[in-house]
């Protein structure tokens, strides 16, 4: 078993199984429902009800069976494919959308996707992530690169290291920065009680660098394009959320009132630059923004006038 904990440090109230799902990021509401009944999910060391709402100084443990893996299968789902070639393909994820399966969410990935659109993907070791380079969170939507075979993958794990990985976001966060660019270079690691969130940790946590410019500038919110040096989880999410801008729309790391009813952060990963593993020529892709992202900012913009 594997033990997931969490200490409840505001004022959630939230289903219980609804909390859960929102913070661990592969497994699903009725996976963890699941779980509830079978009693593998304890708050304040009491066993309860999918139902309960949580609350301030909650102490929860869920226990997660470690499963089997089989190999993920071929799902014909939409793919938004930017480029694709014999060694690569660059696609556009969408929000809500998994990168790879996991325990409790072994279907509805973009490795699915993937499966099911490509003619063929590089298998590594994990056999649960084929052609899968680097990942987006489940909620941010945007560009990745899929290694095909074996060469180009090398190569691209080879440019992430290099950090000459070209990785442009955009992304809006609360309140008005004080500078119109900078950079936060603050370690990050896990969360020192909760073991699915991370944190800046000065002593323990890994280099972790973020770049940020501010595009535009509403009432009470920044429009940011944010490039990343590093690539720790949650990186971007993290640094705004330390230096007091937490994203639009993030659960985990924001406490802001959530005024546009979003389900998810706004944060895009707008821009891709990598050396091509084959011609080794530079190239660069481009996506836009999600519509619920152009729906808010154009409700700011006519805040504006």
């Amino acid at each position: 078993m594997d033990l997931i904990k969490f200490h409840v440090d505001g004022t959630e109230d939230e289903r219980l199984d609804s909390y859960l799902a929102s913070r661990i990021e592969n497994l699903s509401r009725n996976y963890i429902q699941g779980l509830i009944k079978e009693g593998l999910v304890l708050v304040n060391d009491q066993g309860c009800k999918a139902r309960y709402r949580v609350k301030k100084g909650d102490y929860i443990q869920l226990k997660l069976p470690i499963e089997k893996h089989e190999d993920p299968i071929a799902e014909n789902l939409p793919l938004d494919i930017i480029y694709e070639d014999e060694y690569i393909a660059i696609v556009n994820k969408p929000i809500g959308m998994v990168v790879h399966p996991a325990p409790g969410n072994p279907s509805g990935t973009l490795v699915n996707a993937l499966l099911y659109h490509m003619d063929s993907l590089y298998y590594g070791s994990d056999i649960l992530r084929p052609g899968i380079v680097h990942r987006l969170d489940k909620d941010t939507s945007g560009l990745l690169v899929v290694a095909k075979n074996e060469d180009a993958y090398k190569s691209l794990i080879q440019q992430l290291k290099n950090r000459s990985v070209k990785r442009i976001y955009m992304t809006l966060v609360h309140g008005d920065l004080d500078l119109d660019e900078g950079t936060i270079n603050a370690p990050i690691g896990r969360h020192p009680v909760d073991r699915k969130r991370m944190a800046v940790r000065n002593e323990t946590g890994k280099e972790a660098i973020t770049h940020f410019k501010v595009l535009e500038r509403f009432k009470q919110f920044n429009l940011l394009e944010v490039s990343l040096v590093t690539g720790r989880t949650h990186q971007i999410r993290v640094h705004m959320a330390y230096i007091n801008h937490p994203i639009v729309g993030d659960c985990i790391y924001s406490k802001r009132k959530n005024e546009f009813g979003l389900k998810s952060q706004l944060l895009h990963a707008k821009k891709l630059g990598i050396v091509h593993p084959k011609t080794g020529k530079y190239m660069e892709c481009e996506s836009e923004l999600p519509l619920k992202f152009k729906e808010v900012l154009e409700l700011l913009r006519k805040r504006n006038r």
